[in-house]
């Protein structure tokens, strides 16, 4: 009955180092070992109790309270304390620490739209959404106990395990559902959707009270024990949320955790130092997992290297789980006294500023109602601009000639131009102004947006051909995605002039920084310095130090219209300079490129560059197309002097089939993209380019990014020699 199994220890050890790693960002799958955890609370929570001669209701509440609701309330407070000290701005402090308290942080993350799979360093408490689950389901064990015994007593054992097995496939299925739809973190943070894993550890208790656990005993259990740990490391290695398996490893995890506990029971606790260890760690993994993020959220900030980091953040974990485990068990031993005081100390002034703190809910709720009015209305701008779209397109190219004939009257026509603006809740706050400064605009702005939705709407926009003359992104204030997201977005702009408004009180602090790294790849992107706008005048925001205020809204929109202003001023002076160059090299300059599908896909990256060339492009091009194609271009004196060929294998022309080509083009510059390096052709130009796995579609059909972009580069290397 006192046997205490090592390998349970084991397992709570490896499932905390992993979520650790998760949320230090080195495991990207670490966040699955939470399915793990929870198993071991259904099943523990049965077996011991049903150990037990009498269950008293008082003795659990109260056990409860002193190892999960006392070190909850330490950490809470003490992060509390050490964040008013340091002086970081932690807005949502009120209503997120009493959701934390009351055991509904879940519910209050998911009513804030909040994503646990991005980057959150706005909060130190995001991984907290656990325990308030874990508290949700201490509050109702007693009865489901009760209920469980009480039918096992008057049916048949195998009923309440029935039961159990019936609610925990249910469980999973409204989770498989909610992921499915769209619906991940109503699924992620939801209660019943996440529990299966409690509900098929109950099971697992339950049939190791009613009958044995089903596994091979012998020296066997210990590799197979040992491959059942190396399935869970695997998938925790490679599955993240993105993942096709998301949803089945989820499940797969909850399976693999129950036979790991299965195993566990055939091996009781020796006495070596390495099962010392373990059983150290186990028993302060609770801790490490609640001090974790509130020491992730503190050392983020730090200006220091990213290893630098990860190692300060272990080491500090530690540290912080061992003086809260050794402080709150309190003996009459110095060290554990003086510890106490401390915690006891550092508590009671991290409640204080709890206490003391400002709720700014009130304000975010009238900031919600007026996005909701604000989005109303681009729904109806929306509707009208599509209709407007085509019939524009003409009158706004006799509107940029008169730009380029008098830039006196620029003022007067920025006001016209078709302003596409794609933004978060900063954006859709100033809405109203800004439709008032463009009233031929079209903006699309949503609360909470993030880099990684961003892309998505811009691309389709694009596809609608909606992007309009100029475009404004307003991104980076709910969770920084990492720089791929912010390239995704430079890439979805396919070119387009475009304004990007840099983030006052961004949640991670290099994300400017890292803004400006990306924005100086793309020649079509520049920064609006709304952070220096806002530096000196602090009236400019709310409460939040994000959101305009009604004046900030003015200046915000007075902003932008400067920089579309200058930016159009420039475009003046620089075409005009290019006229006097274009006139002077023109006819050796002027390209034409001729291709099918690679050209079609390699054009997004080249036709910036390349802004005045000709491009004949069929997908479906053959050699008698792309002959006939080119003797009507040359009879009608269209063709230009420098010819670039950009012909995937699809088309399967021979040697001799080009050199007919090349004499068909005898008076021109030929280059050609020899992607078979195969060719052996005289007179001409060969780009010579090495295909590999990285260059090309998982299908092979065509170029990948990388590819695009190599192929880019080649073409250009040779155009320059």
């Amino acid at each position: 009955m006192n046997k205490h199994y090592k390998n349970l220890d084991l397992i709570r050890v490896l499932a905390c180092l992993a979520i650790l790693f998760y949320h230090i960002g080195l495991l990207k799958g670490g966040y699955l070992a939470v399915c793990t955890f929870f198993v071991l609370t259904g099943y523990l929570s049965i077996v011991s109790s049903f150990k037990k001669e009498h269950f008293s209701l008082k003795e659990y509440y109260i056990g409860k309270f002193k190892r999960i609701y006392l070190p909850l309330l330490v950490v809470v407070f003490m992060a509390i304390a050490v964040i008013s000290l340091v002086g970081i701005d932690y807005v949502n402090l009120k209503p997120e620490t009493t959701s934390v308290l009351l055991g509904y942080n879940n519910y209050w993350q998911l009513n804030a739209n909040l994503d646990y799979f991005v980057r959150h360093i706005s909060s130190p408490f995001m991984h907290l959404w656990y325990i308030a689950i874990l508290l949700q389901f201490e509050l109702v064990f007693p009865l489901i106990y009760v209920t469980l015994k009480t039918i096992g007593k008057k049916t048949c054992k195998w009923v309440p395990c029935v039961i159990l097995a019936l609610l925990g496939a249910l469980s999973y299925l409204f989770f498989y559902d909610g992921v499915s739809n769209g619906n991940l973190m109503s699924a992620y943070y939801g209660t019943f959707t996440r529990a299966f894993s409690i509900l098929f550890g109950l099971l697992l208790g339950l049939i190791h009270v009613y009958y044995k656990p089903a596994v091979l005993k012998g020296e066997i259990y210990k590799y197979i024990f040992g491959l059942y740990i190396l399935a869970l490391g695997i998938i925790f290695y490679f599955v993240d949320f993105k993942s096709n398996f998301f949803t089945a490893s989820m499940l797969i995890t909850t399976l693999i955790s129950m036979r790991l506990i299965d195993y566990s029971t055939l091996c009781v606790k020796e006495k070596n130092v390495f099962d010392k260890i373990i059983a150290f760690f186990s028993s302060i993994s609770y801790e490490v997992y609640l001090v974790q993020y509130p020491v992730i959220f503190l050392i983020q900030s730090m200006n220091i290297d990213f290893s630098l980091k990860v190692i300060f953040m272990l080491i500090a974990t530690m540290i912080f789980a061992c003086i809260i485990k050794t402080g709150m068990h309190v003996k009459k031993r110095f060290l554990n006294i003086v510890l106490c005081i401390i915690i006891s100390i550092t508590s009671l002034y991290g409640g204080y500023q709890y206490v003391i703190a400002k709720d700014y809910t009130a304000d975010m709720k009238k900031l919600e109602a007026d996005l909701n009015k604000n989005q109303e209305l681009m729904k109806q701008k929306q509707k009208e601009y599509e209709a407007q779209v085509q019939k524009e397109q003409e009158e706004w190219d006799s509107i940029l000639n008169d730009f380029e004939n008098d830039a006196e009257k620029l003022k007067e026509k920025i006001k016209d131009l078709r302003v596409v603006g794609v933004g978060d809740s900063v954006m859709e706050l100033a809405v109203k102004n800004l439709y008032k400064q463009f009233p031929n605009g079209y903006f699309d702005a949503v609360v909470n947006r993030t880099e990684r939705a961003a892309a998505d709407v811009i691309n389709d926009l694009y596809s609608k051909n909606m992007l309009g003359d100029i475009l404004i992104v307003n991104i980076g204030t709910n969770g920084d995605c990492g720089t791929k997201y912010k390239e995704k977005i430079a890439e979805a702009t396919h070119g387009k002039p475009t304004l990007w408004l840099n983030a006052t009180h961004a949640d991670c602090s290099s994300f400017n920084e890292d803004l400006y790294k990306v924005v100086d790849k793309y020649d079509n992107i520049h920064i609006v310095d709304w952070v220096s706008v806002v530096k000196d005048h602090p009236e400019y925001v709310v409460s939040d130090k994000v959101h305009p205020s009604v004046k900030g809204c003015k200046v915000y929109t007075e902003t932008i219209y400067n920089a579309i202003y200058e930016q159009y001023l420039k475009e003046i002076e620089a075409r005009k300079e290019e006229k006097i160059k274009e006139h002077e090299e023109l006819e050796n300059k002027k390209i034409t490129f001729v291709g099918n599908d690679l050209l079609l896909g390699l054009y997004d990256y080249i036709s910036d560059d390349y802004k005045d060339a000709e491009f004949i492009i069929d997908k479906e091009l053959t050699f008698k197309s792309l002959k006939k194609a080119l003797k009507e271009e040359i009879d009608n004196n269209n063709l230009n002097h420098n010819l670039v060929f950009v012909l995937s294998k699809k088309i399967e022309m021979t040697n001799t089939q080009y050199e007919e080509i090349i004499k068909l083009c005898q008076d021109h510059n030929i280059y050609i993209v020899d992607i078979t390096n195969s060719l052996k052709l005289d007179g001409i130009n060969l780009i010579n380019f090495k295909l590999n796995k990285s260059y090309t579609t998982i299908d092979g059909k065509y170029l990948s990014d990388a590819g695009n972009k190599a192929l880019k580069k080649e073409i250009e290397l040779n155009l320059n020699k």
